[in-house]
């Protein structure tokens, strides 16, 4: 099939990508000259595992390009995907401009009656997907077409591999034509398709993020309660999991959800639901928790040190949301180093990816490192923020050798808690001391 994809953001270029990696022909567009390129040349401007030989390869073979002509894109597809994005407004609902603009554009750009499906990839309101016909009819009444949402479900970090291997495709179709179309775009990738009308679509995305985030703050809020009754929530969390209308996933506790989706998307349904005169008690209860758990690692060090952290230099491990990743919108290690500067703490940071991203957003004087065990070698205190593969081989000989005194917060649960206690290191996790 011949699809244009209109945003190369993470949504955009990825499903670009892969579209194009299952012989599809595909021709991504976005406004930035610079940005289009640099992608031309293969300079991906995201970190994402695999994403460059994969850009590299279908680039070579044809079936990949990218320009900044949304005329010729749209004029060539069967299929357009709207992949920009929809950012947080400071009601909390999300920004449709983005959208509705591109909407406008396809619409000017048809010039022709050929069928077309506009599938909306981008995390939108509901309703959203009759709002976007309505805006390209109004530019060519005569248009062609139908909008559909099929919405996305990647993590970033592990993108690609969400890409060729979801657990399931949703597809929002109020048109048989549409269905068939999209069915036979994405059935090379999984059998789990569930076809359903646009609105039910938008909202699966939107309750698939909060589920999960609800289920991030509750786990969270049990270790809370554990650390007041010393209990472990590693063992609470597996013995929760076992059972199977729980699960065992999403049950890490740690210091709270970051990114650029659960924290938007939270919001933007809680804003949806108030608009409809309906109060959505329990996604402000999981707002209100998460916006808290940042608060954790630094509570747990002023309490081991009565208070007074003020000249400490504390080495903070990893500054990007989660790992894999060199995104630093929502990143908890952001609210934690202004806290500790805040109470006259020196920081020492160190992160294998994100480094350059965080400088902007970080006190001028955090001092950012390239080396792991530069970070922490005569820090007071280690804060283990963002789980990175090579922060977990740090050993506890490492902490105990290297740190002027030996405390580690463990603000992901990933140490061995008896064993660094074994080699005397003052350790304390999220809902296990």
């Amino acid at each position: 099939m011949k699809l244009a994809v209109i945003g190369t953001g993470y949504v955009g270029l990825v499903s670009g990508t892969c579209f194009a990696d299952l012989g599809n022909e595909v021709i991504c567009v976005d406004k930035l000259e610079d940005k289009v390129e640099r992608l031309n040349r293969y300079d991906i401007p995201i970190y994402e595992p695999g994403l460059e030989e994969l850009v590299r390869k279908n680039h070579q073979r044809d079936r990949l390009s990218f320009t900044t002509d949304i005329h010729s894109a749209v004029h060539h597809a069967d299929i357009v995907l709207i992949a920009v994005g929809t950012p947080e407004t400071e009601s909390g609902a999300a920004d449709m401009s983005f959208v509705y603009k591109v909407a406008e554009e396809i619409g000017e750009s048809i010039e022709d009656d050929k069928y077309r499906v506009i599938v909306n990839k981008s995390t939108v309101p509901v309703g959203t997907a009759e709002k976007v016909e309505d805006l390209i009819k109004k530019q060519q009444p005569n248009a062609n077409i139908n909008v559909c949402s099929v919405p996305e479900f990647l993590r970033e970090g592990s993108a690609v591999k969400d890409t060729f291997h979801p657990d399931r495709i949703i597809i929002g179709a109020s048109d048989k034509r549409a269905e068939s179309m999209l069915l036979e775009l994405h059935s090379p990738l999984t059998d789990q398709i569930v076809v359903t009308d646009p609105r039910s679509s938008e909202m699966i995305k939107y309750a698939s993020n909060a589920f999960l985030a609800t289920k991030i703050s509750f786990i969270n809020e049990i270790a809370n309660i554990c650390d007041a009754y010393d209990a472990d929530i590693k063992a609470v969390a597996e013995g929760m999991g076992l059972d199977n209308r729980i699960g065992p996933k999403f049950l890490n506790a740690g210091i709270g959800y970051g990114g650029s989706c659960f924290p938007k998307d939270v919001k933007a349904l809680k804003h949806l639901a108030e608009e409809r005169n309906y109060q959505p008690d329990i996604l402000q209860a999981v707002m209100d928790v998460n916006e808290k758990q940042s608060h954790r690692m630094v509570e747990h060090l002023d309490r081991i040190f009565d208070g007074d952290i003020k000249g400490m230099t504390v080495a903070i491990l990893g500054l990007a949301f989660k790992p894999n990743t060199d995104d630093m919108r929502e990143a908890p290690s952001v609210k934690i180093i202004h806290e500790l500067t805040e109470k006259g703490a020196s920081v020492r940071a160190v992160d294998p990816i994100a480094a350059n991203n965080a400088r902007t957003l970080l006190p001028e004087d955090v001092h950012i490192v390239e080396d792991a065990l530069e970070a922490i070698k005569d820090a007071d205190a280690a804060f283990l923020v963002t789980e990175w593969d090579e922060f977990k081989k740090i050993t506890a000989d490492d902490f105990k050798r290297l740190l002027k005194q030996p405390v580690v917060i463990d603000g992901r649960n990933v140490f061995d808690r008896d064993l660094f206690k074994e080699n005397g290191i003052i350790y304390h996790g999220i809902g296990r001391k």
